[in-house]
């Protein structure tokens, strides 16, 4: 429908729109033409996901993305309403450790490889004339921005700019997408037990969290970057002979950052989100002092590092190993205390389905670090290097270079993709055996047609290759695991010897010696390279549409969830998706004078998750007018396994009883759709279609003289089967709908509502 030049749009913005064609567009005010004819509309939301170029900027904020992922991984629980809490406390947590290693990271390449290193070193400020009013020549002398603390406090600019940028684009990226209001809510006096809380009426409202977490975070990144400047001065002040007056305020900053710290971490700490009640109340003193207040605090501690220290000189590093260190700590005890707290809520209502028995949020939570320390630790090596022109830093170049825990982490990636590369060669050694034994049995699904060899080939490996969506689970517990442990190992071995792994070894077995150097040469190769990776991938996503787009499918699952444990994050674009369809619905519905108020609402693949989550939202009288048609879901198969406390088997239970009736289409070529595993009431049909051909014909007949393609999660709507189904949930839906009494049954119009998800003409119907 979406490609008929005559689609004209009825309602919404640029954003998001509902369609119809133009002949349809005033049905309502024509009944008796529509006698029993469905009227199709689409929900179009590709532009939240896939719009401007700027969006593929968010793939900087994916380690923020992937943390808030972890909190609806929490397993489904009973009667363990502190664990719960526990456990998004605990997320919340790490996300808190995860934007102070980002702005931690800007320091260490700003402040201390720039400003400190480089601009207090004559060989290295020689070669940059842009550093020369920050630089010192060889007799130690240069202009007045070359003290240290003036050069620290000029650099820390950066940082502190970076963390307004975040708290900026935070606030804007809320108002533009995350702040529509959701539909009023009504008590259901028969609710289900097992229902989820997708259906709550603040799920999808989470303004005073976000701001709250928004305020904390934002004062931790400016804390940290007064830590990274002030640190420097107090321990210069603290030496002997220094002025009293600078040491007590020296004294005084240290405390005063450790209660500033402790504050931040306090209001994370107080509050979670507010899912039973729309929560308009925001804490207006506390986000606008907390920011504010450690600005302030930043501000002065400049003021402080940049007041004249003669004699003072830069040299070394400056403290980073122990900050990176406790960073990585901490975040190794938060991931560990995540899994224990996971563990105690999976035993109360242990399922089988579910990703990892409970463990998926811990194991993608440790991800999220990983990511933060390969993007934060990529950065700051690929400036050192850039810095130190032909030598290594750490190894006798014009600069020390960044801290060496960043090198034993560079250092753990080749042993990691080892084990990676051998999980992928083994998962590929059974999709081939797989694929080698559905190849017999492929022709006697399609009886009458000569066999093809190379036909079944093609369609048992794409089968073959399909099915490898379910074994997604444990390639992520396992490389979390063994990412765990080689952090472990990197921290235990950057503190002990205090040298980069290269000279660490020296003395120890060649085997030993040489394996260090090479780990340590192809970390430091491989955490640059993919931080260039990435960054190059974001610029050509800004140019390229065919990049943007791909990149705004890889957001449609991340993104889908609000901000719970990160307000960094990419904004979560169902805050606006889901109360458009909840409004749409919820007036075509009740418009039963006009309409007869029946709808079929029909999803593919994303758009069937939306779709889910609007029928929660609806009022139950109206949620029995409607049916479902999902075709290519991950209703079961992704969501269901990896967030079970919303998806899980009791919330589409639940679902299917509350709805009119529902049908779900899968095909076993898909890798992301699949069966919802609903179990059918006695008296109804069941939910799961069997699954659908595909391709529709094994070879040429005179029917299909050409090759029928073999679609996988696309063009459902192809298949007889969609059509045939949609009409039988038509049907089924008349009896079930009061008619107004001046209008026959038949003459009633039927909505038919297609949620459109990031690739619209693939999707609509």
């Amino acid at each position: 429908m979406l490609g008929d030049p005559r689609t004209v749009r009825i309602s919404g913005d640029e954003t998001a729109a509902v369609f119809r064609r133009a002949e349809d567009a005033d049905a309502e005010k024509r009944p008796d033409d529509y006698r029993g004819k469905p009227v199709p509309e689409a929900y179009v939301w590709c532009n939240l996901t896939s719009g401007n170029g700027s969006r593929a900027l968010w793939l900087l904020l994916l380690p923020f993305m992937v943390v808030n992922l972890a909190h609806w991984m929490r397993p489904t629980s009973r009667r363990m309403r502190k664990t719960v809490r526990t456990y998004g406390l605990l997320v919340r947590l790490t996300g808190l450790t995860l934007t102070v290693l980002l702005v931690a990271a800007a320091c260490e390449v700003a402040v201390d490889l720039i400003a400190w290193q480089c601009a207090g070193t004559p060989e290295c400020a020689a070669e940059r004339s842009w550093l020369g009013f920050l630089a010192t020549d060889a007799s130690g002398h240069g202009g007045w921005w070359s003290q240290p603390g003036r050069r620290l406090a000029f650099a820390a600019l950066l940082p502190a700019a970076l963390t307004g940028l975040l708290w900026y684009l935070s606030q804007r990226t809320w108002s533009a997408y995350e702040s529509q209001t959701p539909l009023p809510h009504q008590d259901d006096p028969e609710e289900e037990p097992g229902r989820t809380a997708l259906g709550k009426p603040g799920f999808w409202y989470g303004r005073r969290l976000v701001a709250r977490l928004r305020a904390a975070h934002t004062a931790a990144g400016f804390l940290t970057v007064a830590a990274a400047v002030g640190a420097a001065a107090a321990r210069h002040d603290r030496k002997p002979g220094g002025p009293a007056l600078f040491d007590a305020l020296g004294w005084l900053l240290v405390v005063t950052l450790l209660l500033g710290g402790g504050f931040v971490a306090l209001v994370v700490w107080r509050r979670g989100r507010s899912e039973s009640r729309l929560d308009r109340h925001l804490d207006a003193k506390l986000i606008r002092a907390l920011p504010l207040g450690a600005l302030t605090l930043l501000v002065l501690t400049l003021v402080y590092a940049g007041w004249s220290r003669p004699g003072w000189t830069s040299d070394g590093r400056l403290p980073g190993n122990a900050t990176f260190g406790g960073i990585a700590l901490v975040q190794g005890l938060l991931v560990i205390a995540l899994a224990v707290a996971a563990r105690a809520l999976y035993r109360t209502a242990p399922d089988p389905r579910t990703a990892l028995r409970g463990f998926a949020g811990p194991s993608v939570a440790m991800l999220a670090c990983a990511l933060g320390g390969v993007m934060s630790g990529g950065g700051a090596q690929r400036v050192a290097d850039w810095l130190d022109g032909a030598g290594e830093p750490g190894s006798g170049g014009t600069i020390d270079g960044p801290p060496v825990l960043l090198t034993w982490q560079a250092s753990v990636i080749p042993p990691l993709l080892v084990v990676v590369a051998a999980l992928c060669g083994w998962l590929g050694v059974r999709t081939w055996r797989r694929a080698r034994r559905d190849r017999e049995t492929i022709p006697l699904e399609y009886p009458g047609e000569p066999k093809d060899a190379a036909r079944s080939r093609r369609i048992a490996g794409t089968r073959a290759r399909a099915a490898l969506t379910d074994r997604a689970p444990l390639l992520v517990g396992i490389t979390s695991a063994v990412t765990l442990l080689l952090g472990a190992g990197a921290l235990v071995g950057a503190w002990v010897s205090e040298e980069v792994p290269s000279k660490a070894a020296q003395g120890l077995p060649l085997f030993f010696e040489g394996a260090a150097e090479t780990s340590q040469a192809l970390g430091s190769w491989l955490i640059g390279f993919g931080f260039i990776l990435f960054v190059t991938w974001g610029r050509r996503a800004y140019r390229d549409a065919s990049a943007r787009r791909t990149i705004g499918i890889l957001w449609d699952v991340g993104t889908f969830w609000p901000r719970a444990a990160h307000p960094f994050a990419p904004p979560c674009y169902a805050e606006r998706a889901v109360p458009d369809l909840t409004w749409r619905m919820h007036t075509w519905t009740r418009a039963t004078r006009a309409t007869g108020g029946r709808l079929v609402i029909s999803g593919h693949s994303q758009g069937s998750v939306l779709a889910a989550a609007a029928a929660w939202q609806l009022w139950p009288s109206v949620r029995k007018r409607v049916a479902l048609l999902t075709y290519g879901s991950p209703l079961e198969r992704l969501y269901g396994r990896w967030f079970p406390a919303h998806f899980g088997p009791a919330a589409l239970d639940s679902l299917h009883r509350e709805v009119d009736c529902w049908r779900n289409l899968y095909r076993s070529t898909d890798p992301i759709g699949g069966p919802v595993r609903v179990q059918a009431e006695d008296d109804g049909p069941k939910v799961d279609h069997d699954a659908l051909k595909d391709p529709l014909v094994y070879g040429r007949t005179e029917e299909h003289p050409l090759p029928a393609p073999i679609l996988g999660h696309g063009d459902y709507r192809a298949d007889p089967a969609f059509a045939e189904e949609r009409a039988k949930l038509l049907a089924r839906l008349k009896p079930a709908v009061p008619a107004p009494r001046a209008l026959e049954p038949a003459a009633e119009p039927v909505a038919a509502v297609t949620a459109a998800p990031a690739d619209p003409p693939d999707t609509a119907g």
